[in-house]
């Protein structure tokens, strides 16, 4: 029944009308529905402006600036409970030295994993999931999603974000968002904004053009904003000279001006350092609000927090009681509309459940490992005569993002356990085999990876001694499958050509190796694609170079937190052509292209054709097309929607994705497929308008299994 019931919840397509010319009927994506907030926005916004006027004005203050580092002061003149805040993305993270805390979370996946699905269903079951432990837990605040696009490799938090291109972030992040809120907890969307390395993170300078900023890193945030989103993290970089968490330019113009938010704005932990600025920028909540004694973060600029300073401030007439009121009643109007005064935030009846959200990790890491390369079909391995040796230094360990993102969970399923439970005496494992063990072996499962961390970037190369270890076992044996188990791209150059097989397995959660074992096995089939392109080496990527002239690598919590250091400059001179559309617009060939990912069925693609050659602006072009399981297994495809503009008056991607559909096929199915596209998929942000502008002229619908992997192709025309 449980099986039945994942299956439902996961493999949904939309059928609709029957094309006249065709027998088959349409698969389309569903209508996405935005969070509606329990009570109405307006009423809780009139009721908050009653409810601050009547507070006093060191009552309001303490509402400004975190209490005990997690948690939001109550008011209980309104029945408003003190808020706990936690952090998020691959489960819930416990902090054991507070009291009342969850005995256990369950590990899930981290979120370049879940996009590895491009399953929009899927992302609101799994933010769920997480959202109904937060609820058992008494936590109100989820500290995420985070979605600051993959714009380097090396970034250490790469794992918790999804991916480097903002239509897929954005549209798995929107059903993250309604996801995690339908279950009443509040989601925070972070970091706003343009925190895309963790080197130095406090005193890095982000220079972003206006265009970047609104065609790349604005989209995740507008999508999760027009979701619902009740709450907004500041990043710790500076944008343009500014610090996010005391920028008007950064808050108050884009997020609150552009995006329209209206709710909760809080800063990271310890990121403001100006507490005129910070009353003023437009921020609501300084987070955590105090510091830590003898921390020296704090010599050089002192006490800057909001709560301590207001009142200085304000007797100062450095801000307004005006300033003061913005603040809190944005606080209070955020937990109104989620009726937080009305009901408790602790529901343990969801402590029943935690048996499902493991079959909800388990489903993502199904959906999420991607098959790079299957040389002879070494993969599945479903001949029980042949002889598996299983290596690698990670077969035994709980591989998994580290920092305010580390879940510790429960249940674990060892790489290695896994594997031995699918094949049973056909599998040795050996940790250090010798050449001769290699060489007998007629299937090496060699397994590699690294362990990322907010707070620090890593290598994009493995440890030398790593490499040569992977270098001597490929050279011992030509039957080898590595498994990559990390949360970014690494270098794989070196040895990627000698494996017959590859599979990466991100950060897979508790049950994600129980999933990798059956999807080696042929339990399952891979239909996961890349959220990212794989470079051949970290030079190639459209960061490179960015750590300061003199500098390295670090693995610190005391670097990250050094405010000594001079803020250095990390200019993204690439503009809007991060990921696949630097690749493209550069000629620099990937070692794997955004949106790969075999299966170990085949499909074919027939039949293109588009409701109109000649688009009227505010119309909607629809592509319908064909999709074949011509192979022997059921399979799941996703199927990608590319825009290539023919005529722009500007340099623009030679494609940018703009659609996509997940679709499962029975051997021999074909599926009618209906994707759509609208004048805004056809605009670029104009820097002389300061508006987003799309010109008339061609441009050409690509549909493909990976941005390098075109099958079907068609122009239209924009006209007025």
């Amino acid at each position: 029944m449980k099986t039945k019931l994942i299956s439902i919840l996961f493999v949904t397509f939309l059928i609709s009308c029957t094309m006249s010319n065709n027998k088959l009927p349409l698969t389309k994506n569903s209508e996405f529905t935005p969070f509606t907030t329990p009570v109405d926005p307006d009423l809780a916004f009139s009721r908050a402006d009653s409810i601050v006027k009547a507070m006093t004005i060191d009552e309001r203050i303490e509402m400004i600036g975190g209490h005990n580092f997690f948690f939001v002061h109550e008011v209980e003149s309104a029945n408003l409970p003190r808020l706990y805040l936690s952090d998020a993305t691959q489960g819930v993270h416990l902090r054991k030295d507070l009291d009342s805390q969850l005995e256990k979370s369950v590990a899930m996946p981290c979120p370049i994993m879940l996009t590895s699905t491009w399953n929009r269903d899927l992302a609101q079951e799994f933010a769920k999931s997480i959202g109904e432990e937060c609820r058992a837990g008494d936590i109100a605040v989820l500290l995420g999603p985070g979605m600051n696009i993959y714009r380097i490799a090396q970034n250490g938090r790469n794992f918790e974000y999804f991916g480097e291109d903002p239509f897929l972030a954005a549209r798995l992040i929107e059903n993250y968002i309604v996801g995690v809120q339908s279950t009443g907890t509040i989601g925070t969307l972070k970091h706003f904004i343009a925190n895309n390395s963790d080197y130095r993170r406090r005193t890095s300078n982000s220079i972003v053009s206006e265009r970047a900023i609104h065609e790349l890193y604005l989209p995740a945030f507008k999508a999760g904003v027009d979701a619902g989103a009740m709450a907004v993290m500041t990043s710790y970089n500076q944008l343009n000279g500014e610090w996010c968490g005391q920028s008007e330019y950064a808050i108050t113009e884009l997020l609150r001006g552009d995006l329209g938010f209206k709710w909760l704005v809080m800063s990271d932990w310890w990121s403001v350092w100006d507490p005129v600025k910070g009353i003023k920028s437009g921020l609501d909540l300084d987070m955590p609000g105090e510091g830590i004694k003898d921390w020296a973060m704090f010599d050089k600029f002192g006490d800057s927090f909001l709560r301590t300073n207001a009142k200085r401030l304000l007797d100062a007439g450095d801000v307004s009681e005006d300033d003061i009121n913005r603040m809190s009643r944005n606080i209070i109007a955020t937990q109104l509309a989620m009726g937080l005064d009305k009901r408790a935030v602790k529901d343990e009846s969801y402590l029943n459940k935690f048996d499902q959200h493991e079959q909800v990790a388990l489903q993502t890491a199904r959906e999420g490992i991607v098959l790079l390369k299957n040389k002879n079909n070494i993969l599945p391995i479903t001949n029980d005569s042949l002889s598996i040796l299983a290596t690698g230094r990670i077969m035994e360990l709980r591989m998994s993002g580290g920092g305010s993102a580390d879940v510790e969970g429960y249940n674990w399923v060892k790489m290695v356990d896994g594997l031995k439970e699918q094949f049973g005496k056909q599998l040795t494992y050996i940790a250090e085999p010798s050449n001769e063990e290699l060489q007998a072996a007629d299937i090496v499962l060699c397994a590699t990876g690294t362990f990322d961390s907010e707070g620090w970037d890593k290598a994009f190369e493995l440890p030398a001694e790593e490499t040569e270890r992977i270098k001597n076992i490929v050279a011992q044996n030509s039957n080898v499958v590595m498994i990559v188990n990390s949360g970014s791209g690494i270098e794989m150059t070196s040895w990627n050509d000698k494996v017959a097989g590859l599979l990466y397995s991100w950060y897979p959660g508790q049950m994600g190796n129980k999933a990798l074992a059956e999807v080696i096995a042929g339990k399952v089939c891979p239909s996961g694609k890349l959220p990212i392109t794989i470079e051949k080496k970290f030079e190639d990527s459209p960061g490179y170079p960015y750590i300061p002239e003199g500098e390295k690598l670090y693995v610190s919590w005391d670097v990250d937190s050094d405010m000594s250091k001079e803020v250095y400059d990390n200019v993204y001179d690439e503009g809007v052509f991060v990921g696949y559309r630097w690749y493209e617009a550069k000629n620099i060939e990937p070692l794997y292209a955004f949106g790969t990912g075999l299966s170990y069925t085949t499909f074919a693609y027939d039949k293109i054709k588009l409701s109109t050659p000649k688009l009227q602006k505010g119309e909607t072009l629809k592509v319908q097309f064909t999709i074949e399981n011509t192979g022997s297994v059921e399979g799941a495809e996703i199927a990608q929607l590319y825009i290539q503009d023919i005529e722009s008056t500007v340099d623009r991607p030679l494609k940018e994705l703009k659609d996509f559909i997940k679709v499962v096929l029975q051997p021999g199915e074909k599926k009618r497929i209906e994707l759509k596209v609208t004048q805004a998929d056809l605009s670029f942000y104009s820097e002389e308008l300061s508006d987003w502008l799309a010109e008339n002229g061609e441009f050409k619908v690509l549909i493909g299994t990976a941005s390098n992997n075109i099958k079907l192709e068609k122009t239209f025309r924009l006209i007025d």
